[in-house]
């Protein structure tokens, strides 16, 4: 794939690049390396310094950075400035917070015969972040905002369709204040990403993306010995039960599967409804999904932008086309419209049956399937019955389910009444076909570091 800004809007070419060559690469993972070495010694305040300058650029030219993902990706302008602001309060955050973070932990030091015993956490070095296209700047950030703050110096392999954001997010940290080196965007495609991996100097790897890519970066890590967090894909499931507030449930559910064009790995995209509500809310919904504004990213006014890529388009058609051949209902949009650039219309499929793709795989689309059930516990099973399991919306006003959907659901994030986001101050991550680790918060921070059991024994100790 080229390595290209095409504004999907137009379906134009704005800004094509060469790849680094392999001498290029060679200088900045030496770069990498040798900045480390100094890097890691840093203080915290010094670190924290430059990381509320980064938030300060970033809240400086919001406008501008938010235009320039805006073309490269097509979410609408909105989105992509509350996506600066959202980058802005990571940094700033892990600025506060991480020096917390990261302190002595003491330990029990009589249990274990010692004078002193206590965990250290200490950063492992250069690690290689593999970031997707469709939050550009946040899915960066929340790797990098920790990881700096730990002291460990990184690497960025961004999507090929947004190379200005990603060396906008080098400049950032160059300007901040950051040591030369520290932050490093390389300009390559996918099959450059083993040789970089399996190269000694890079200590970790952090991917966010699809199954098949986390599967080739966790084998490839995996024969380096190498840790990696991977954050994988979802088909979140949105459970609505009787007591839930339906009006509020169907205007949250499509903000949820229309949010960033339909393309986050987070959106809810499957909709399971208890029976003695389904018509209700299928009303509610389909209301809600048909009057979203589909047009110009770069206005306003416009609730949903195009797809991402004219194959982003093509995929989401392909699989609407086979539901709807193997017997699903299009209870509104589900067809792309006339006209440049890749724009696909909100789209709510019911009759789902397992024999269709959308059953099984991940839509990044504005794309929804309708479910219905009878109870609880069949709700649990459709919403389980994936290969995903990163979050799920459960809408109830009932203390007993609530309680059952935060023990039962097979996640690595329940939101109850609420849309699932990510947060600097939550854990990130899923399970099952998801991934595994944890970007944000606490977690986020201490992935990427060696934690050091410290024993200390007095004169003649063992």
């Amino acid at each position: 794939m080229a390595i290209a800004t095409i504004n999907p809007a137009t379906g134009e070419t704005v800004k094509a690049y060469g790849e680094m060559s392999e001498a290029d690469v060679e200088r900045c993972l030496a770069a990498a390396a040798a900045a480390h070495t100094s890097y890691r010694l840093t203080s915290f305040d010094d670190r924290a310094r430059w990381m509320r300058r980064a938030a300060e650029i970033l809240d400086g030219e919001r406008d501008q950075i938010a235009a320039m993902m805006t073309t490269e990706m097509g979410k609408t302008l909105p989105a992509a400035r509350q996506e600066v602001t959202k980058c802005a309060t990571a940094c700033r955050y892990y600025a506060d917070q991480a020096a917390g973070f990261l302190a002595d932990e003491l330990a029990d030091a009589d249990a274990v015969g010692a004078d002193r015993a206590y965990v250290r956490y200490q950063p492992l070095g250069p690690i290689l972040a593999i970031m997707p296209w469709n939050f550009p700047l946040w899915q960066a950030m929340r790797f990098a905002a920790p990881a700096l703050m730990a002291g460990n110096v990184g690497l960025l392999k961004h999507a090929s369709n947004v190379p200005q954001t990603a060396l906008f997010i080098q400049d950032l940290f160059g300007r901040a204040g950051f040591p030369g080196g520290t932050f490093q965007t390389l300009l390559v495609g996918s099959a450059r990403v083993e040789a970089i991996l399996r190269d000694s100097r890079v200590a970790a790897a952090t991917l966010t993306g699809s199954g098949r890519a986390g599967q080739s970066v966790a084998a490839i890590a995996g024969s380096e010995i190498k840790k990696v967090v991977l954050e994988l894909g979802g088909s979140d499931p949105f459970i609505v039960m009787p007591s839930a507030d339906l009006q509020a449930a169907a205007q949250v559910a499509a903000i949820a599967r229309c949010l960033n064009n339909g393309q986050s790995c987070i959106a809810a995209k499957r909709f399971i409804v208890h029976e003695t509500v389904y018509a209700e809310f299928e009303r509610l919904f389909i209301e809600q999904m048909s009057s979203k504004a589909v047009g110009d990213p770069m206005l306003d006014s416009t609730d949903v932008g195009p797809l991402a890529s004219e194959q982003q388009r093509d995929d989401v058609e392909k699989l609407v086309a086979d539901a709807v051949a193997n017997g699903a209902r299009v209870l509104c949009g589900g067809a792309a419209p006339d006209g440049p650039g890749f724009y696909y219309p909100p789209t709510v499929l019911a009759g789902i049956t397992p024999d269709m793709r959308v059953h099984s795989e991940e839509v990044f689309g504005p794309v929804a399937t309708l479910y219905q059930v009878a109870d609880i516990d069949a709700a649990i099973a459709l919403a389980n019955g994936t290969e995903f399991g990163l979050g799920a919306n459960a809408w109830t006003n009932d203390e007993e389910e609530r309680s059952r959907f935060v023990q039962d659901l097979a996640a690595g994030m329940v939101f109850i009444n609420g849309n699932v986001t990510s947060y600097p101050q939550l854990p990130f991550g899923g399970v099952k076909s998801s991934g595994h680790g944890r970007e944000l918060f606490v977690q986020g921070i201490r992935e990427f570091c060696n934690i050091k059991a410290v024993w200390i024994g007095g004169p003649g100790g063992s």
